[in-house]
């Protein structure tokens, strides 16, 4: 296994157009999911100039039952479209969340799939789909992440932060990150490249008909500020290559300047390249489809081997098929750092958690809603609290070392 290597990650910010569609999606499971707890969600988000559209399938009480809306509801699907692209920050010509048109096209679910996946009589529920997922952990940051990824959502939270408290009033929402780290002998020890693109207001660019040096300038000054913060001292050194905003102007960002889908940035939500993917996009969808919650529960049981001093990094991989409750496979990697046998991981973790679709609901209690704040910055990785992200939770540490020790 390579122990010195250079390895890249990126993150875009909430106001990148993908993460607008992820955002607008997931606020619309969550008010769903505010009226009812088992509603079934598949919201798909399109949102180019001046324009969002919704589409998929959904279900619930309260919300669309027997083939119609309940009053008022799609009042308030429009009125939470609205308010999360006006949180966002978005007010601009090509795109406000005051004036972009609206279109809502989401339907009934299939009866087909409702019979598959449903609960009822002796049958558990199933699977909403076939598929596999992958969870990840890593010892090199405090959070159990790849730190490439980890560094790169600091990044631009930072500069998030700043814009909506008006410390740094010339950015505008949508923003990139790319960090490049050296490894050696495993351990992340300097940056190689550092990359931010950030939409800016008029004049903040060092080329095109708005340039303005002096304001360039002070953004470019800001930024290589926040990488200084955010990054370990010692981490930027006169060999660190700085790009900021290279292309010399982005005035024109957002879904005026490139349309955004949900699900386009699942390498983003995930471990930034550093494990696999199984291919299934979190947002927009409710917790039965485990294409989110078998993620979520793969993540939790990784960090939580590595928490427990098992491994310095472990990969878990579930498979499931549709309408079907357990899962067909359990793969654990833990890359040649473990120090019990993977074998017995695969064995002992399953009797510690249910791995259903349902039991891992119950467990790490996602009926809720709790989704819209997991579609910017990353899904693993953040801290576990009132509820939310409970997949980073670390509370099975010892009841594993004991499973494991037996």
């Amino acid at each position: 296994m390579r122990t010195s290597f250079t390895f890249t990650s990126e993150s875009v910010s909430e106001g990148h157009p993908d993460k607008v569609a992820d955002q607008i999606s997931d606020a619309v499971v969550d008010l769903f999911l505010s009226k009812d707890s088992q509603a079934r969600v598949a919201c798909e988000t399109m949102c180019t100039t001046n324009m969002v559209v919704l589409a998929g399938e959904i279900r619930g009480r309260g919300v669309y039952e027997r083939g119609e809306w309940a009053p008022g509801v799609m009042d308030e699907i429009e009125a939470a479209v609205r308010a999360t692209v006006k949180r966002i920050g978005y007010e601009q010509s090509g795109f406000h969340w005051e004036t972009f048109s609206f279109s809502n096209n989401l339907h009934g679910q299939s009866a087909e799939i409702a019979m598959g996946v449903d609960e009822s009589g002796n049958k558990d529920e199933g699977a909403g789909d076939q598929g596999i997922m992958f969870g990840y952990a890593s010892d090199e940051t405090p959070g159990l992440m790849p730190a490439t990824l980890y560094y790169s959502h600091k990044i631009l939270e930072r500069m998030a932060a700043d814009r909506h408290s008006g410390a740094a009033p010339f950015l505008e929402p949508d923003a990139k990150s790319q960090v490049s780290l050296r490894y050696e002998n495993g351990v992340p020890v300097a940056a190689t490249a550092l990359v931010v693109s950030t939409q800016h207001k008029a004049g903040y660019c060092e080329k095109g008909d708005n340039a303005d040096p002096a304001r360039y300038a002070e953004l470019r000054s800001y930024v290589e500020g926040v990488l200084r913060d955010v990054l370990p001292n010692g981490f930027i050194t006169p060999e660190t290559k700085v790009y900021i905003n290279p292309t010399g102007a982005f005035e024109i960002g957002g879904p005026d300047g490139d349309a955004g889908l949900t699900g386009r940035k699942i390498i983003v939500d995930t471990y930034g390249g550093a494990a696999p993917h199984g291919g299934g996009a979190f947002s927009g969808k409710d917790p039965t489809k485990v294409d989110r919650s078998a993620a979520y529960i793969s993540r939790y049981l990784a960090k939580n081997v590595v928490a427990a001093g098992l491994a310095k990094r472990c990969t878990i991989q579930l498979s499931y098929a549709i309408g079907v409750a357990e899962p067909l496979s359990v793969h654990v990697d833990t890359h040649g750092t473990g120090t019990v046998e993977e074998a017995v991981l695969e064995r002992v973790l399953p009797q510690l958690v249910r791995l259903t679709p349902k039991g891992i609901r119950e467990h790490l209690s996602l009926n809720a809603p709790i989704y819209q704040r997991t579609a910017a910055y990353g899904h693993f990785g953040r801290e576990a609290q009132g509820g939310y992200f409970t997949w980073e939770r670390t509370d099975l540490v010892e009841t594993l070392k004991t499973a494991v020790a037996g």
